[in-house]
């Protein structure tokens, strides 16, 4: 048993070897099936053999034969297979028929085997424009081809492009597609630049294999912008008409402003910001421009400021004092040192304030501050008095703050004072400290300053904290708490905000990738600041929220349920609000809608019913043009201290570049009004201007020669480089003159040349211009032609030791790809075998034209694959390439193999 097992083993080498595993053919490959034949008769036998399969792309190379088999002996037959290329992945079979030629008996043998599936997409680069004018489209051309066996559906994508082809296509195996993808340019670019245009190709199913390809084309600016020998300035004047209706009288007038901000150089070292507005011809209000005038200076370690401003030295003594002065700060590495003056404009008890300070850095967001204070009070009598401590001499303030960064976590800082005046003294102190781990969020501040303290707070404290926990991706716990300060020095330009103590907790889940839910539990007690009071009560309350965005609407939901303490009438009662708010955006327009019901207690009466409803909406038509319109009915009593817009109209054009018109109308209620409205209308003009503030460049000059390389002519020749021409005279000659140093593209007019004359050079060509005198040469030849053909040719199979039967193929068509390059320039094209092609106005000299086989099948050989030509000028080259399908030579031996049975009569 044992010698059987090593004879089979050893007849069947060769044939183990040289197949593939049935279950693993590869598309594109040769193979071969092996029959075993049995004779099991006394006679010998001699059968004519044929072989078929069962589909036409898997192809017997050995269709006929025959065979001679001993008595009881079997042979090993073998049947040589090409698959090709565009096999499907599948089951096939391949059959063997044995005819014996004595008594013509038939038998017929069959062996199945699997295809195995092959995915490969290649996606190469076609065409692209090397230039394109800034206004004109730039398209791009890929091809796009299944070099698998397997049917695929691919999804084409453009980041940056649009592509010219439905997004989904589906490519059967071996089939290729010339995908093209085009961007509009902007013919206001106003320099020139390369723009990279992309096209992305991936199957839409489980199988990913994306592909990407790029192309860079340089786009011309037809209105350039060109850098100016001057660095400028940003500056922008603008007059204003201005009128409103206030409080019954009506009040107009014009304004005017000036406005600069920018570098004083190119290098960015010298900033300076400077603005001028001439005196409001009406009531100032928050809708209108208050005069103003300062400067502002900074160059590496320092800052000037002289004019108007709101002043600060620190958070407890002078958190926000407008007035006018002059601030100076030096930084010195580690150190700053710098101070102020200060000339309130709308707080009468001061007179004038000066501070000092020293800030000393010791890490990277870790500070302490060290600074002094002076308040001189005004000693001429006013018939009143602003604040709730009046200062009765000079007051100093020392001070001392610090932040420190503890952590990448954690973060605290506090501020400690002490104010004395010739009867008082007092002390504040201020605690704040930032949390901020991958979970926990929060912040708390504590502040308290005595009854007598001298500072931006006095007799008062205030708590203000907020924390936020992440239990989940979806849930979220949000709590803070609100203790606003009594008592503080707050110019008079504002009312204050209503007094306010406000706790609220809740919860907050995201229920949909584009909806929340939220819920709040929370009282507040607000405390209306102005006598006779509008409002004095305490509340405690529970909101639901919901924030939803359907299709292109975002919808809020809002409901508010209270029991409220009104300490103004002494009655309890219910405080109900139903708010919704719905925002939508289309055709470049954003609307919003917004209404709310209340039933509360809050004010004079038990139940007293509120209806609030709006609109905003905010148009772009343009980057020049744009339209806004709001609408409120009224407000809420607590928002009296502001003003508050009832109507708005806004409308802004740009007529042209570097000029501009505003108009604007508005209805609103002032500061302290909860019914009276006044009427605000404005027209404004500006005009925005460069001004030089430094000369950072010489102009320049370019010149140089067309030489004549056998044209007719080189006068009269046109050549555009931006916004500059010129015309060649007799000899060729050109000039351009007073040019900006910079980047350029020099481009010929081809209108003033014959139709096949050429440069010898790639025009449009990109110059750098940097010295004052600049030299171009470039010669004028004609152009060159090549044309050519794909020849399609097959050959007999010519067969060692069996000659096959000559039976041709239906010829089929291939696409190739064709290149042309002279190592500057690539022309590509797809071209069909037997048909002829053509690259036309080439430059003469060297150039190399070669063929791809694109997934050309393997039984196809090229046997030239390129030519290098030379050609000359008005020369036009004929080539051919050869594709010539390869003949299939089989060898065989001359020995036959014989498999027999040997019996081990030892076993027996």
């Amino acid at each position: 048993m044992i010698k059987k097992q090593i004879i089979y083993f050893t007849l069947l080498l060769p044939v183990l070897f040289f197949s593939q595993k049935k279950d693993s053919l590869k598309p594109g490959t040769t193979t071969s099936i092996s029959f075993t034949i049995e004779n099991r008769t006394s006679e010998a036998k001699n059968y004519d053999i044929t072989a078929e399969s069962s589909n036409p792309s898997i192809a017997p190379i050995l269709k006929t034969g025959s065979i001679s088999i001993a008595p009881n002996e079997n042979k090993i037959y073998i049947v040589p297979l090409k698959i090709a290329v565009e096999a499907p992945q599948g089951k096939y079979s391949v059959f063997l028929t044995g005819i014996d030629n004595s008594t013509k008996e038939k038998f017929t043998l069959t062996s199945v085997f699997i295809v195995a599936g092959s995915r490969e997409i290649s996606l190469t680069t076609l065409d692209y424009p090397e230039f394109v004018k800034a206004g004109e489209k730039i398209k791009s051309t890929f091809l796009l081809k299944n070099n698998g066996n397997i049917s695929e559906k691919l999804i084409l994508e453009s980041k940056n492009a649009i592509v010219d082809h439905p997004s989904k296509i589906l490519l059967q195996p071996g089939e290729s597609k010339i995908i093209s993808v085009s961007k509009k340019t902007n013919i206001e670019l106003g320099k020139n630049e390369y723009q990279n245009l992309n096209l992305t190709v991936h199957s839409e199913g489980k199988f990913s294999q994306n592909q990407t390809a790029y192309t860079s084309t340089k786009i011309i600016s037809v209105k350039p912008v060109e850098d100016d020998i001057y660095h400028r300035l940003p500056v922008s004047a603008s007059l204003l008409f201005v009128g409103m209706e206030n409080r019954g009288s009506y009040e107009d007038g014009f304004q005017g402003e000036f406005h600069g901000k920018g570098s004083l150089d190119q290098e960015n070292k010298n900033l300076i910001e400077f603005r001028a507005i001439t005196k409001n011809p009406v009531a100032f209000n928050s809708f209108t421009r208050y005069e103003e005038y300062f400067v502002n200076y900074k160059r590496e370690n320092l800052w000037l400021h002289l004019g108007d401003k709101n002043y600060s030295s620190s958070f407890l003594t002078e958190y926000a004092r407008y007035g006018r002065g002059a601030e100076i700060e030096i930084d010195l590495n580690k150190i700053s040192v710098g101070g102020f003056y200060n000339h309130p404009r709308f707080f009468r008890d001061i007179k004038d304030e000066f501070n000092v300070y020293s800030k000393l850095k010791i890490a990277k967001e870790s500070e302490i501050t060290a600074g002094y204070l002076l308040k001189i009070p005004r000693t001429e009598t006013t018939d009143f008095s602003f604040t709730n401590l009046r200062l009765d001499s000079n007051a100093h303030l020392p001070y001392l703050a610090g932040k420190f960064k503890l952590n990448k976590n954690l973060e605290i800082s506090g501020e400690t004072s002490y104010s004395k005046t010739e009867k008082t003294e007092g002390t504040a102190f201020m605690l704040q400290t930032v949390a901020n781990f991958e979970k926990f969020k929060g912040n708390a501040l504590y502040m308290r300053a005595s009854p007598e303290y001298a500072g931006y707070f006095n007799n008062t404290s205030t708590f203000n904290g907020n924390a936020q926990y992440q239990f989940t991706k979806k849930i979220n716990v949000i709590g803070n708490y609100v203790q606003d300060a009594k008592n503080f020095q707050r110019d008079t330009l504002f009312l204050a905000a209503p007094y306010r103590k406000f706790l609220q907790y809740g919860i907050q889940f995201k229920y949909a990738k584009n909806g929340n839910l939220m819920l709040f539990n929370g009282s507040q007690r607000y405390q209306d600041r102005l006598m006779p009071r509008e409002f004095d009560y305490k509340e405690k309350y529970f909101r639901v929220s919901i924030d939803q965005q359907i299709d292109i609407f975002q919808i809020n939901l809002e409901t508010q349920f209270g029991k409220t303490d009104n300490y103004l009438t002494g009655f309890s009662g219910n405080s109900s609000f139903y708010t919704v708010n719905i925002g939508f955006e289309k055709f470049k327009t954003s609307f919003n809608i917004y209404g709310s019901y209340a039933l509360t207690s809050r004010y004079q009466l038990q139940n007293q019913e509120q209806f609030y409803y709006g609109a905003r909406i905010l148009s772009r038509f343009s980057d020049k043009t744009y339209f806004s319109l709001f609408y409120q009915n009224n407000y809420m009593p607590e928002e009296y201290y502001s003003d508050r817009n009832l109507f708005e109209l806004i409308f802004h054009q740009q007529i042209f570049r570097g000029h501009e018109f505003d108009l604007s109308a508005r209805y609103n209620l002032q500061r302290g009004e909860l019914g009276n409205k006044d009427f605000i209308f404005s027209l404004r003009y500006t005009v925005r201007m460069n001004l030089p503030s430094q000369k950072v460049a010489e102009y320049t000059t370019l010149s140089g020669n067309i030489k004549n390389l056998g044209v007719n002519k080189t006068e009269g020749i046109r050549l555009i480089m931006g916004n500059h021409l010129s015309i060649t005279d007799k000899r060729g000659n050109y000039i351009f003159k007073n040019m900006i140093p910079g980047e350029y593209v020099l481009e010929i007019d081809r209108s003033t040349t014959a139709l096949n004359d050429i440069t010898d050079i790639n025009l449009p060509a990109s110059l750098i211009l940097n010295k004052q005198e600049n030299f171009f040469n470039f010669g004028l030849t004609t152009a060159a032609n090549i044309q050519g053909k794909i020849e399609y040719n097959e050959t007999e199979n010519k067969l060692a030791f069996a000659q096959l039967s000559t039976q041709r193929s239906k010829k089929k068509k291939e696409n190739l790809v064709i290149e042309a390059t002279n190592g500057k320039q690539t022309f590509r094209k797809i071209v069909m075998t037997g048909e002829h092609f053509d690259f036309t106005y080439l430059r003469p000299g060297d150039w190399k034209v070669k063929i791809y086989r694109n997934g050309l099948d393997k039984k196809f050989k090229i046997p030239i694959d390129h030519y290098d030509l030379y050609l000359k000028p008005s020369e036009t080259k004929n080539i051919v390439f050869n594709v010539i399908k390869q003949s299939s030579e089989i060898k065989y031996q001359q020995e036959t193999i014989k498999v027999t049975y040997i019996e081990n009569k030892k076993q027996k």
